[in-house]
């Protein structure tokens, strides 16, 4: 049996499928990896959290990554494995996709938002600190050219994009849910982690260890390779392509 027959086994005979994503995946876009040599955080450091709510001279610079696209978050294309994703999710067979991801493309690729569950944030919006409320990062170029401090127009809190940085506490209701399909779902199925970001990488121990068979397909090995019941080192987007081609055969 091929692996791309074994992986659409497994998903076919699954009630209910978890995707968990990582970088990997969207390097494959041309979004870079923030922690391998080479990578976005070998260029440049990361603002802590507690350094961009105390310094002006932090949050503008923070800033000026967003809008001079330094960090290579955003302006990307879905590639094969976002849309093989996609087609899973729209085929009834996936029911969430878990992302460390903030590059918003498995929205982009039609994965419906209520779907995704992303608990690392979204670079691809701004939210209040204090409020909570959205704000659409192009509504917030006029005061950063301005060299204004960019606040929430609902109650003057201090704006960030709404990823989660160094330093700030994980999201409780995206970690709630993403646990909830962990322990919920029979098949999880590791796309571009390597599984070593914590406490995002505990998230598909617990689907093994509440019973879920356990897929990893990643580039390099992962500490969890022994955990899974299949692993495979390959590209992501052209492997899923072969997966989705296997499922509509047996259809």
């Amino acid at each position: 049996m091929s692996n791309a027959k074994e992986l659409a086994s497994l998903i076919r005979h699954a009630e209910r499928v978890m995707v968990f994503t990582g970088a990997g995946i969207s390097t494959e876009s041309g979004i870079p990896d923030f922690r391998s040599p080479g990578g976005v955080w070998s260029k440049m450091q990361p603002i802590y959290f507690q350094d961009f709510v105390a310094s002006r001279e932090a949050r503008r610079e923070s800033w000026s990554r967003v809008f001079n696209r330094t960090a290579g978050w955003v302006g990307a294309k879905p590639n094969p494995g976002h849309y093989a994703i996609a087609e899973l999710v729209r085929r009834g067979k996936v029911g969430a996709v878990v992302t460390q991801n903030v590059d918003n493309l498995h929205q982009d690729a039609g994965v419906p938002d209520h779907q995704v569950i992303e608990i690392h944030g979204n670079a691809s919006y701004a939210k209040c600190l204090d409020c909570g409320m959205r704000h659409e990062i192009e509504e917030l170029r006029a005061p950063w050219e301005a060299d204004e401090e960019i606040i929430c127009v609902n109650c003057a809190g201090l704006l960030k994009t709404a990823t989660i940085s160094f330093g700030q506490p994980m999201p409780e209701r995206e970690m709630e849910r993403a646990t909830a399909e962990a322990e919920a779902s029979d098949l999880c199925i590791v796309l571009g982690s390597s599984l070593v970001v914590y406490p995002a990488a505990g998230i598909p121990v617990m689907a093994k260890r509440a019973g879920a068979k356990l897929a990893i397909i990643n580039r390099e090995p992962t500490d969890m390779d022994s955990y899974a019941n299949m692993v495979l080192n390959v590209e992501i987007g052209a492997f899923m392509e072969e997966v989705l081609k296997e499922l509509e055969e047996t259809v």
